[in-house]
């Protein structure tokens, strides 16, 4: 290997014209808007999602936009199996992927005293093994087949920095940020490329529907706080417009606004500083959380005192 080859690499993916393109979580958010954008800059899309009606939604969009989408199927990536055979089909009937993305994923934040293995195990099985399912079944095929490609997972802020009430969804996104350094130095040699996604904000559906666990999300102090969120966040065509970007550019590390692109990497050259924001960013919200309870306990017990009145 050269001097030149050692330090940098050619990108495997100049343009997706033409390429067998994987996406998973294609129904919605960053998934959808990424298949949308993919499509077209004219790739061949392979997508699934959890979601069977939504899956077909938004493939009939993006057939009636002008694109291409060469197979689709409804499935749980968390579940090995259902990969595999899912895998099977997409071999069978499409052929070998240029580009694979996992981008599918759920999300739950919680303290350790209130969050259940539950928890822990449907971010573990998701966002983690969900991807390295996908990976076992698609990407070998890529080796072997000998022509490059590129493999995009998408981790987190999360999975960069500790963010408070993040310890089961920063065990998935801190563990997929793993597995993607060491194959973008194992895939290398194969001329085939790996981007880390990591979004900050991004005004998706999982905003309001991620599960914050000993938090009543109807008090209006943590509605106020989930809006102002969504005044931050950036809309999933402006990330996915960034995950493309990334894979012709062959980037390892994208990010989807500046905010994160900074704090991580205020984070590894201002370690004390660093650390002092996140116990501050951790009282607050366990601050939040304190007033969220004293709210239910107040509601409680007016229900109780409606309830003996009536009685």
């Amino acid at each position: 290997m050269s001097l030149r080859d050692l330090i940098r690499m050619d990108p495997p993916v100049l343009t997706l014209r033409g390429r067998k393109v994987l996406i998973t979580g294609a129904a919605s958010g960053i998934g959808l808007a990424t298949a949308q954008a993919a499509a077209r800059a004219g790739a061949e899309l392979v997508l699934t999602d959890l979601h069977a009606d939504a899956l077909d939604t938004a493939v009939a969009a993006i057939i009636d936009a002008g694109g291409t989408v060469l197979f689709h199927a409804a499935g749980d990536v968390s579940d090995y199996d259902w990969v595999h055979g899912f895998a099977g089909e997409v071999d069978a009937e499409v052929g070998v992927m240029d580009v694979v993305m996992n981008i599918a994923g759920v999300s739950a934040w919680g303290t350790v005293e209130n969050l259940e293995h539950r928890h822990w195990r449907t971010m573990v099985d998701v966002n983690l093994m969900g991807p390295i399912h996908v990976i076992e079944c698609f990407v070998p095929q890529m080796v072997r087949r000998g022509h490059g490609g590129q493999l995009v997972n998408v981790s987190s802020a999360a999975g960069l920095i500790a963010l408070p009430w993040h310890a089961a969804y920063s065990a998935s996104k801190f563990g997929i940020r793993g597995v993607s350094e060491v194959l973008r130095f194992d895939l290398r040699r194969h001329h085939i490329g790996v981007s880390l996604v990591c979004p900050g904000g991004v005004d998706t559906p999982l905003v309001n529907t991620v599960e914050i666990v000993g938090v009543d999300r109807e008090d209006p102090r943590v509605i106020k706080q989930i809006n102002n969120f969504h005044k931050v966040a950036v809309s999933p065509e402006k990330a996915a417009a960034a995950i493309l970007a990334g894979i012709r550019k062959n980037r390892f590390l994208v990010y989807t606004s500046f905010d994160i692109r900074f704090g991580y990497w205020w984070a590894r050259k201002f370690a004390l500083p660093y650390e002092v924001v996140m116990r501050i960013a951790n009282d607050r919200f366990d601050r939040l959380a304190q007033i969220s309870r004293v709210a239910q306990g107040d509601s409680a017990v007016t229900g109780s005192d409606v309830e003996s009145n009536h009685g």
